[in-house]
C-alpha cells in the first residue's frame, strides 16, 4: 500500500508486443508513454515476483504485473467523514455527500477508502457494502479478513434493516406508508438504471416524516439493493428527489460543483452481531436540506 492505495494488477493476454511499454500505451492509451517511463523509472511497475519492470523488459502471457493509479489532477472534496464506531472488526463510518467510496475514474487519493486506510494505516480495511458518491450517511467497513465473510453474509441474506431519508416534493393520492415494487434493469447509459414489465426485483417501504412546504421528508426501506433503486423509484412517482442529477433525466455532468447534495441520506443501519449476537444500531448525525 502506497499513501492509502493499494497497486492495482493485470493478467498479461495473449498477444505480441515489443516490450512492456508498447504494450502498456496500446492497453492504457489514455496514459502516454513518457508517464510510463516516469513510473518504471522510480520502480513502481513490476512483475508478481517483485521484479521491477522496464520499458524493454519481455512480454510473457499469462504474468501477472503490478501498478499505481495516478491522477495528475485530482479535485479536492472539501467534506469530512466522521467515525461513529470501531472495534477490532468493523468501522462505522458516518460518509459525506460527494466523497466516492472507493478509487476510480477521476478519483484516488480523494475516496473514503483511501482516505481511512492513511489514517488508520490499514491493509485489510474493506467496504462491506457501498453507497453513491452522491449519497451521504452510514457505511460499515470490515476491518479483518477472518470475520469479513461473517457480515457480508448478513447483507446477502437481506438480514440488515437500512432506513434513508429523502427530501423529494409531496406526493398526493397515497396513503402511508406504502410499499412500492418494480422490476429494474441497466440501463441505455451504463452509469443509469431503468424500470420495465415484468416480475418485481425491487422493493422500497415509503412513509413520510414531516412536510416542509413543497416538499416532504420521506423515511425509505429498501428491502431489496438495487443500483440507484431508492432514486429510480420516487422519480417513477413522480417525485424525483432534490438535486438528483440522473432521475428522471440525465443533466449534464456538474463536474467540480458541490453546491446542490443530493437530498439522500443514509440514515441508519441494524443488524444482529453475527459474532456476539448483540443487537447494532448506527445512525448518521447528518441531516438533510
Amino acid at each position: 500500500m502506497r499513501d492509502g492505495v493499494a497497486p492495482s494488477y493485470l493478467w498479461l493476454p495473449e498477444g505480441q508486443w515489443s516490450g512492456m511499454l508498447a504494450f502498456l500505451v496500446e492497453r492504457y492509451p489514455q496514459i502516454s508513454a513518457a508517464q510510463w517511463q516516469d513510473r518504471m523509472a522510480r520502480g513502481e511497475v513490476v512483475s508478481g515476483d517483485g521484479t521491477v519492470l522496464g520499458p524493454d523488459s519481455a512480454y510473457r502471457r499469462g504474468m501477472r504485473i503490478f501498478y499505481y493509479r495516478e491522477l495528475e489532477r485530482e479535485t479536492p472534496i472539501p467534506f469530512q467523514e466522521a467515525i461513529l464506531f470501531q472495534d477490532e472488526h468493523l468501522l462505522v463510518v458516518d460518509k459525506p455527500h460527494f466523497l466516492p467510496m472507493t478509487p476510480g475514474g477521476r478519483f484516488v487519493q480523494e475516496t473514503l477508502l483511501t482516505r481511512l486506510k492513511k489514517k488508520f494505516d490499514s491493509t485489510d480495511l474493506t467496504p462491506i457494502h457501498r453507497l453513491d458518491r452522491e449519497t451521504a450517511g452510514v457505511v460499515i467497513f470490515s476491518r479483518q479478513v477472518a470475520s469479513r465473510g461473517a457480515y457480508q453474509s448478513l447483507f446477502q441474506r437481506r438480514e440488515v434493516h437500512k432506513t434513508y431519508e429523502a427530501l423529494a416534493p409531496a406526493l398526493a393520492g397515497r396513503d402511508f406508508p406504502f410499499t412500492y415494487r418494480s422490476r429494474m434493469v441497466d440501463g441505455d447509459k451504463f452509469f443509469l438504471m431503468r424500470e420495465e414489465e415484468g416480475d418485481a426485483n425491487s422493493e422500497t417501504v415509503i412513509d413520510v416524516i414531516e412536510r416542509r412546504g413543497d416538499v416532504n421528508l420521506y423515511r425509505l426501506h429498501p428491502h431489496t439493493g438495487r443500483k440507484h433503486q431508492l432514486r429510480v423509484h420516487l422519480a417513477s412517482l413522480g417525485i424525483p428527489i432534490v438535486n438528483d442529477a440522473f432521475y428522471p433525466v440525465a443533466r449534464p455532468c456538474k463536474d467540480d460543483d458541490m453546491s446542490q447534495p443530493l437530498q439522500l441520506l443514509a440514515r441508519a443501519i441494524d443488524f444482529i452481531d453475527p459474532l456476539t449476537g448483540e443487537a447494532r444500531h448506527f445512525e448518521s448525525r447528518r441531516t438533510l436540506g
